[in-house]
Order: C-alpha cells, then structure tokens, then sequence
C-alpha cells in the first residue's frame, strides 16, 4: 500500500478503475523482464548436463559469453549469484593476508569491501559518496601497492558508471603487477566495455541482468594473462574454486552439477544480444536510458548521478514525494521498479530498461511515469516526458 502522507486525501481508491487490465511489467534493474521463448526454454524436458548434448551447450553458451564481451576471454559459469561468481574469483586469485584495495560509492561497490574483509584479506577502502564516480588518481594511489583492486563498473544503487578505463589505467600505470576484478554485473552485455584494451583481468556479472535470462547463473570471464595466477586447490574455497572450473569448463564438464535448464536458457537468450554488432548493442542500450532519464527530467525527477549508467535511471522525484511513494504507486500501476537502496530508499526510485526490452518500452516507461506522477499529485504536463524520451532516442 502507498504511503500517501505526504499528499493528505490521496488514497488507492482514487486510481482510475481501468489498472487490473494494465500489463505487469518489471522495469527494475534486475532481475529483469525474459524474453518468452528464453522461459519456454527452461519448459523442457529434464535434460542432463553429462549428456554429449548437455555438454554441447555449456560449451556452447560459454562461447556466446566470450563473443558478449568482445575479447577473448574463458567464461566460467557459477550456479550463483553474481556475488557468488565474484567471491570466487575473489578467494581464486588472491592469497591469504593480501592486500585487497576496493574502490566503493554505492551499495553494490561496499559488497566487496565487506567481502574481502570477512574472507580475512588485508582490505582497504577508497570511497566516494553514493551519487558521485570515483575519483581515478585517487584509486590509484590507494592501489599503489596493492595486490588486488576490486572496483564496480555499473553502481546500481545510484546509477553512475564509473569510468573503468581511467581508473584501470592510472592504477596499472603505478602498479603495473596489480590484478583488477571488475564488477560488470549491469554493464556486461549493455555497457562499452573493453577489458582488453583497458588492462581489467576479470569481468564478473550474473544472468538475472544485461543478458535477460532467470536468476540463477553469474559470470566470471578471465584474461589468459590472469589464468596463469588461479590458484591452485585454493584453500579459501571448494565450490568456488575458479581454477578447477575453468579447467573442467574448458573440457566441457563442470565439477559439480550445474544449473543445466538455465544454461540451455542463456543460450537462447544470448542469440538474440548478438545479432548485432557490439557496438550496436551499446549504443542502443545507452539511448534507452537517455529516454528514460530525459523523461523524468521533464518531470522534473533528474539523474542522481553526474555520469550516468546505460543499465538505470536512477532518478530523483520532485519535491513533496518520495522514491518509495513513487515505487509504491507504480506498482500499484502493475509497475515493478524499485527505490533507492537503504538508506536513500526515499531520495531516488529505479527504473531501467536493461533486460529483454526495447526502445518502445522505453516510451512505455515515460507515459508511465507520466501517470504515476500526476497520481501523486505532481503538475504534469501530458506529453512532455515521452517527448523527451523520443528526443533522446533519435541521437545516433
């Protein structure tokens, strides 16, 4: 139910009779809406991960993440979460007592910090305040000499995309030995990422995001440089040992029993990311968030972050309502968007076009929005947030 304090009088019952024939949509940043075929997909008949053809599309579906980010890095894929993707490669390359420098400005960037931390590493912090991007000189300097830099590319908390390539860059240019693990969960697959040329060694993400399939699987994609530094039956993990899987990935077989539907469903849904150019992919991705940034601009709700993330419009709601009232009344619209992440659940509201959606979702968004807002009691001119939206899009 709406907190509707703010706006005395306002009650559920003044919402137009017509919303149960609305279509429910998630236009939250993860999980993500699925394409149809890619749920039909997890519809069949059990299959078995030893089978030649089980092991055909692990194989399969590992390529297709290696052609996703564009370089020729090995796809190892967890029966996890993206943190659990990420702790692996965590406790896979980092010995015992180690100094681990993390580089935070939102909540998913803390995770790491706090991680490395609990698995007993040497872990110092370089923040900046949620909203704000990290500072590249800064990092560096923490990371002088350090052994491992872990560093978020995407903030979904706050919706600025940090730039990894200077950050990468000044940090390898006084630690040129230094192993960089980059958080890619929401900009893997929507976001130019170029980890070769920018001197990251590992890229995790999960399938719950940019590549639209079910929760359930995340990603680790490692450099050929950095296979060489796994180590060995690492004492810090049995599950999660990086070296193990990839080696057993890399021959088609997986040390424990994978999540073997929701690799059959990845494919599928790979197949559609990659009919086009990366390129392509990119820019299309990053016109789709300008939409929905310009259209809460034109409510008056703007970006929280100064540079922002292709994966989410984090947006701030105009004075005398909330990001939860917002969150609340969408999903009363059947709407599933999300508010800040504590403790900014009431300074911005989260919506994102980032899974299987197109730029005509987008414009849906807008004239959402529109909706919400004037049900909030905002002066809403009708119109002005989608035609925001279409200005962006036309951007080449």
């Amino acid at each position: 139910m709406t907190d509707t304090a703010a706006r005395p009088g306002l009650t559920t019952a003044d919402l137009p009779a017509y919303l149960p024939l609305n279509r429910e949509r998630l236009i939250a940043p993860g999980p993500v809406e699925v394409d149809p075929r890619v749920l039909l997909e997890l519809a069949q008949p059990q299959m078995h991960h030893r089978a030649a053809a089980g092991i055909e599309k692990l194989m399969e579906a590992r390529a297709k993440l290696t052609q996703l980010l564009g370089d020729p890095y090995d796809a190892v894929i967890t029966t996890s979460s993206g943190t659990g993707a990420f702790e692996g490669a965590l406790v896979s390359l980092v010995p015992e007592g180690a100094k681990v420098v993390n580089a935070q400005a939102g909540k998913f960037s803390e995770r790491w910090g706090e991680m490395a931390g609990r698995l007993g590493y040497d872990a110092h912090i370089v923040a900046k305040p949620w909203g704000e991007v990290l500072d590249p000189q800064e990092v560096a300097d923490a990371a002088r000499d350090a052994h491992t830099l872990l560093i978020t590319h995407s903030e979904t908390s706050t919706g600025a995309l940090h730039d990894l390539a200077a950050i990468s860059a000044a940090a390898r240019a006084q630690n040129p030995d230094l192993i960089i693990i980059a958080d890619c969960i929401t900009s893997y697959g929507v976001a130019e990422l170029r980890p070769a040329a920018w001197g990251v060694d590992v890229i995790v993400s999960g399938s719950q995001k940019g590549t639209a399939t079910p929760p359930g699987l995340g990603f680790v994609l490692f450099s050929p440089e950095i296979q060489t530094r796994l180590i060995r039956n690492t004492p810090r993990g049995f599950y999660l040992d990086m070296h193990r899987e990839l080696t057993g990935q890399k021959a088609g077989s997986t040390p424990q029993t994978p999540a073997i539907n929701l690799i059959y469903a990845l494919s599928l849904s790979l197949e559609r990311l990659l009919c086009v150019p990366l390129d392509v992919l990119w820019a299309e991705k990053r016109r789709q968030a300008d939409a929905l940034i310009a259209a809460g601009t034109a409510l008056g709700a703007p970006a929280w972050a100064p540079r922002t993330s292709p994966a989410v419009a984090v947006l701030t709601p105009p004075a005398g309502i909330t990001g939860r009232q917002v969150s609340a009344r969408l999903a009363e619209m059947g709407q599933r968007a999300l508010p800040g992440q504590a403790p900014h659940e009431d300074t911005v509201f989260r919506v994102s076009t980032m899974g299987y959606a197109d730029r005509y979702d987008a414009l849906a968004i807008a004239g959402i929005l529109e909706e919400a807002f004037a049900s909030l009691g905002v002066s809403v001119k009708r119109g002005a947030a989608v035609q925001a939206a279409w200005a962006a899009l036309q951007v080449n």
